[in-house]
């Protein structure tokens, strides 16, 4: 009998964990996707309970044991499908995540990365990034948190994160960098705020999001320079009266597909698999990086289509278009027929198409500040290189695309009058005009913006750490500039001793790293870092290895917690809005880091779970 009952109970608890696994794989599985867990109607004649009843009823389907065990089968006080149910456990896989990256962290020095956004109920939100170096040299970037704040002043801010330090057993002590957002209204809430906790912490040095220095650059040269800036005031009122209306949208793309089957026919466009797809006009913003350049290159591709949509507005009768619809069409027109507009959208295409590579660059996880540097002083090189080398291709491209569109064209040999800064003496011609008082004042402009945003690479900092770079077979290697960056900004994390310890490795180091084989062709800091670890050369050189993962340990944008406002948009939607604030967090803990979720066993949060007094045995 006792045997009897003892396999019973074996039974039971296999069918409730099994019963268990389902709910936590199917929560696991919508968390990912970001996809609602309930339904408007989730009783039991309801042709649509919502995603997490309708997915386990699919999975109960396919498979007759699960079947068994789920939904009607299951003990009416023990089926664990209830919201309350759904929240407990996607609140145990969360605070996993957050325990896993804790682990992952270790003894390491940190970065903060700290950014904020309204969600869809108008609630400020924080998002907190840890940015460290793992074991293995790779740097990681780790969605953490999310905390509502009541208000954005520097000392709620301070607070709030401090608070989520604790939490997390993080101490601020070891807080090496913190980078926000700078080109945001809350600027000096955060600059407020970097220096609150440097008073705890001096050496947790802040640096301004290098991605939105890009982007302020951009725009400061487009307000300084009079001639782009009304040409993006422009660029704004075309794009704004094609694509504001959806009829004028439609239009916008049947004569896009009428262009496409015309070019094919005439044999000026290919076509393959997916090439030639249909696209629209897209708004510049001073805010979202890459608006501005995607915004010209659209208008350029669509140029035909787009002229016509604003003619047939221009010409149209009736009550289906406004009068002050009409006149702005009607100005679109001519702007798009005019010389000027279109050798600025040249202009500009030329030169963003330049400053995007490096936008995307800046963009990318794991970036350290040593390339991300490189990258800013490729960047100047090329603008450089289009000031001096550039002007004739532009030249020859904005006279074919204005005969292949049929805009008129000046004389460039004649002699230009300029209505505002006319002088009597004055005999410069079109070309000049064009050359060196728009082309070269908009380029100069731009190199003088980035080379004003970008200061930090004449700093002592930025030139210390260029010292361990690899590129080029360590040729930037200097011993006194290596051991003056230990001392002179890391003087907490390198003992006295340790320095001369530090000097003496240095000079091993030089010996058999900058000629060993294996560490010939990095290119970058950290595949230094992950090069050490990979062979064991930084128990050899710990104090080096140390010095190389600060410095990984500086931030280069705060690209990470943008993108976790793009998740929270997935997330908490308009059919979202009342969605509580922990609930949220573990969502988005659940779907930025699917990565360490997915090393998470369904077996270990059974166990978890089942820590609370339940009314069925899962162990």
């Amino acid at each position: 009998m006792e045997q009897l009952v003892e396999k019973q109970t074996e039974e039971d608890i296999k069918k409730n964990r099994l019963r268990l696994k389902v709910t936590i794989d199917v929560l696991r599985w919508l968390a990912f996707q970001a996809c609602p867990f309930r339904g408007h109607d989730e009783s039991l004649d309801s042709i649509n309970q919502g995603n997490f009843l309708e997915m386990v009823k699919l999975i109960a389907s396919y498979d007759a044991e699960i079947g068994a065990v789920v939904l009607g089968n299951a003990p009416h006080n023990a089926k664990y499908t209830s919201p309350t149910i759904q929240k407990e456990i996607l609140y145990i896989i969360a605070s996993n995540v957050q325990r896993e990256i804790r682990k992952e962290i270790g003894d390491a020095k940190f970065c903060l990365l700290v950014d904020e956004s309204r969600d869809e109920s108008k609630r400020e939100q924080m998002a907190v990034v840890i940015c460290f170096v793992d074991r293995n040299g790779f740097t990681r970037e780790r969605f953490l948190d999310i905390v509502h704040v009541l208000d954005t002043s520097s000392a709620t801010l301070k607070h709030e994160l401090s608070a989520v330090l604790v939490n997390h057993q993080l101490d601020v002590s070891k807080l090496r960098a913190q980078g926000y957002d700078g080109a945001s209204n809350m600027r000096g809430e955060w600059n407020g705020l970097q220096a609150k906790f440097m008073e705890e912490c001096p050496y947790a040095y802040y640096i301004h999001c290098f991605a939105h220095q890009l982007q302020l650059a951009l725009v400061a040269a487009a307000k300084e320079v009079p001639d782009v800036h009304n040409f993006f005031d422009h660029l704004a009122l075309v794009v704004t009266t094609v694509v504001s209306s959806s009829k004028r949208h439609d239009e916008l793309h049947a004569n896009q597909v009428a262009e496409m089957e015309h070019l094919i026919e005439l044999g000026e466009l290919e076509t393959a698999s997916g090439a030639n797809q249909v696209g629209t006009l897209k708004r510049p913003c001073d805010t979202r990086w890459s608006s501005h350049y995607a915004s010209i290159c659209s208008l350029l591709k669509l140029y035909q289509p787009t002229f016509l949509v604003l003619k047939s507005i221009a010409t149209s009768k009736g009550s289906g278009t406004s009068p002050s619809a009409r006149a702005k069409a009607n100005g679109a027109v001519k702007l798009m027929m005019s010389f000027d507009f279109i050798f600025i959208v040249h202009v500009m295409k030329e030169l963003m198409g330049i400053t995007e590579m490096l936008c995307k660059k800046l963009q990318l996880k794991s970036q350290d500040i040593v390339n991300a540097m490189d990258a800013v002083k490729t960047t100047k090189l090329l603008i450089q290189k289009l000031r001096d080398n550039g002007w004739s291709k532009l030249k020859a491209d904005v006279l074919s695309f204005c005969a292949k569109h049929g805009v008129k064209t000046p004389n460039f040999g004649e002699l230009y009058v300029d209505f505002i800064n006319s002088r009597a003496d004055d005999e410069s011609t079109v070309e000049h005009h064009y050359r060196c008082d728009i082309f070269m004042v908009v380029v100069d402009q731009q190199a003088q913006e980035l080379n004003s945003r970008f200061n930090r690479q004449a700093t002592e900092l930025l030139i210390m750490c260029t010292s361990l770079d690899p590129q080029n077979s360590f040729r930037s290697f200097d011993i006194d500039n290596v051991c003056s960056l230990a001392s002179k900004f890391y003087p907490a994390d390198f003992e006295e001793q340790e320095r001369e310890i530090l000097r003496c490795q240095l000079r091993h180091y030089e010996h058999d790293i900058l000629v060993h084989p294996k560490f010939q062709n990095l290119t970058t800091i950290s595949e230094l870092c992950q090069q050490l670890a990979a062979t064991g050369k930084n128990d050899d050189y710990h104090l080096i290895d140390r010095l190389i993962r600060l410095v990984l340990t500086l931030p280069v944008s705060t690209a990470t917690t943008e993108r976790a406002f793009s998740a929270m948009k997935l997330v908490k939607t308009r059919l979202r809005n009342k969605m509580e604030d922990g609930f949220l967090r573990d969502c988005l803990v659940t779907y930025i880091e699917k990565e360490v979720v997915v090393g998470i066993s369904t077996d270990a949060i059974i166990d978890e779970f089942d820590e609370a007094p339940r009314r069925v045995d899962f162990n």
